[in-house]
């Protein structure tokens, strides 16, 4: 009878200690987790045009929401010493595209339209800064928004 007990209280001790270390692990998983998704980290690994401007960092913030930065360089200005509007575009490009990407779980995207409106001007030295929000996705399609500030101006 005694040996029933302690093999009883013995297996009660290993799941106990099984179940701190899973909760252990857990705690651990949600903490790398949210270290992950809430740091940028740069998506020009590729030799390409984006890396060569410069690359661009990016970040999750929600499965819906992102970010993306760069910083204007030299390079990134036009005849009138602010930055090409070009660029501007290929880093909403970049960036918004990723964002698609991504809430297709990876899948490939292409841009099929881009309407840009330019209302304010940035320099050498500013960080242009993203913000990207998935409207709507089908099939086929994913449709959504996107907002460059530089010094919290759009």
């Amino acid at each position: 009878m005694f040996k029933w007990i302690y093999k009883i209280s013995l297996q009660n001790s290993v799941v106990y200690f099984f179940s701190i270390i899973l909760i252990i692990l857990l705690i651990l998983t949600f903490i790398l987790w949210w270290i992950m998704t809430n740091k940028f980290e740069q998506i020009s690994i590729k030799s390409g045009f984006m890396k060569h401007n410069g690359g661009v960092l990016f970040k999750n913030i929600s499965e819906v929401e992102y970010e993306f930065k760069s910083t204007i360089n030299e390079n990134h200005l036009n005849a009138a010493g602010i930055t090409h509007g070009g660029y501007l575009a290929a880093l909403i490009d970049a960036g918004a595209g990723t964002a698609a990407h991504r809430s297709a779980d990876n899948a490939p995207c292409v841009t099929i339209s881009l309407d840009l409106k330019f209302i304010g001007t940035s320099k050498i030295g500013d960080e242009i800064i993203g913000k990207v929000k998935i409207l709507k996705k089908t099939k086929t399609l994913i449709f959504l928004f996107c907002e460059l500030k530089s010094n919290n101006k759009i």
